[in-house]
């Protein structure tokens, strides 16, 4: 089973002069996309007690994401208030004392057996104490579990800019998969071009660096030469999930090709990484094609 650890929340997203409630958030997309997709997901967040929380767990329970490990808690859920341009989502957070927000070690179990893989990112690493929590998660069980990090960075939401670019040089050392988009990369390495703040990011640990851009499609950076795979075309509604449905495809990819193990993703293959590539950009071209966070089912994308 691969677990998802970070946020979800509310989108409020522009509809006809007012705001429809969507449910959303990074990681909470990604785990979302990965049920439909047919992979073995759980789903590791804290939930509101409040009608939003209803929401949130709803799509859940339809993808078929095990959500034994949430925490319930009458804290309220975070919101996200979304403005479009061109199609880009631009986000203003509602979300202090929320119930993610108050994540704490304490509110975790023990992993089960089951727990195959790690999934990790957005806006959960920035803040405290949920940001604390999934690092020290993450650092408990990286020696054992493969990790994959999209720290999917939204500047407007960090307050302390030197204090996450620590954690992030704590954190991506630990994880054997890193996405990174080209924005996330010029933060991170501003006087770098991104394929050399990519291969920055690199040589700190990670096996694979995924680089995504847009319509430029996706590259991975890793020991051997970068293998990229081309964008699907698709007339685009917007740009919401869009990331996240790429990660889920590519750690859909990676379990059915039986290589979500840290040996296996250690000795990977050029091919094996532009399947992962390949299927990452499929399932995006479907979220992309249809207004807010909506990942491909299964039947949706090519097997």
């Amino acid at each position: 089973m691969i677990l998802c650890a970070g946020e979800s929340l509310i989108d409020m997203v522009p509809a006809d002069g007012t705001f429809r409630p969507l449910a959303g958030g990074a990681v909470y997309n990604t785990a979302i996309a990965l049920g439909r997709l047919g992979q073995r997901t759980g789903y590791l967040w804290p939930i509101s007690r409040d009608p939003f929380g209803d929401q949130i767990l709803r799509p859940l329970a339809e993808a078929g994401v095990n959500t034994d490990l949430c925490p319930r808690t009458d804290r309220l859920t975070t919101l996200a208030l979304v403005t479009l341009t061109n199609g880009e989502a631009r986000y203003s957070f509602y979300d202090e004392g929320s119930a993610g927000r108050m994540l704490h070690a304490d509110d975790i179990g023990p992993l089960p057996e089951t727990v195959t893989a790690l999934f990790a990112g957005g806006i959960s690493l920035v803040p405290d104490p949920c940001g604390a929590t999934i690092e020290g998660l993450i650092a408990q069980h990286h020696d054992r579990l493969p990790v994959m990090i999209d720290p999917n960075i939204r500047p407007f939401f960090i307050t302390d800019a030197g204090a996450y670019r620590a954690r992030l040089a704590r954190l991506l050392p630990m994880a054997d998969i890193v996405k990174l988009s080209a924005d996330d990369l010029e933060w991170l390495y501003p006087d770098l071009s991104p394929e050399d703040a990519a291969r920055a990011v690199l040589q700190t640990g990670p096996r694979l660096v995924l680089q995504t851009g847009g319509e430029a499609g996706a590259k991975a950076i890793w020991a051997g030469e970068t293998v990229h795979a081309p964008a699907v075309r698709t007339t685009v509604a917007d740009t919401i999930g869009a990331g996240d449905t790429f990660n889920a495809g590519v750690l859909a990819s990676l379990d059915r090709q039986g290589l979500l193990s840290k040996d296996a993703i250690a000795a990977i293959t050029p091919d094996q990484i532009r399947a992962a590539l390949t299927l990452g950009a499929q399932a995006a071209a479907v979220t992309v094609s249809r207004p807010g966070a909506n990942p491909p089912w299964a039947h949706e994308v090519p097997t």
